[in-house]
């Protein structure tokens, strides 16, 4: 029972850790984009 308590938190943490990973690269790609556009604007 303790197991599949621990591995169902495992593959929890490695889902949220997945997610927040993406949305921060996300963030990046959006910044780099803005900055692009003020130097095509400038």
């Amino acid at each position: 029972m303790a197991r599949k308590v621990l591995l169902a938190f495992g593959i929890a943490a490695m889902s949220l850790t997945a997610a927040a990973c993406n949305t921060v690269k996300g963030m990046g790609q959006d910044i780099e984009s803005v900055g692009e556009a003020g130097d095509e604007a400038i």
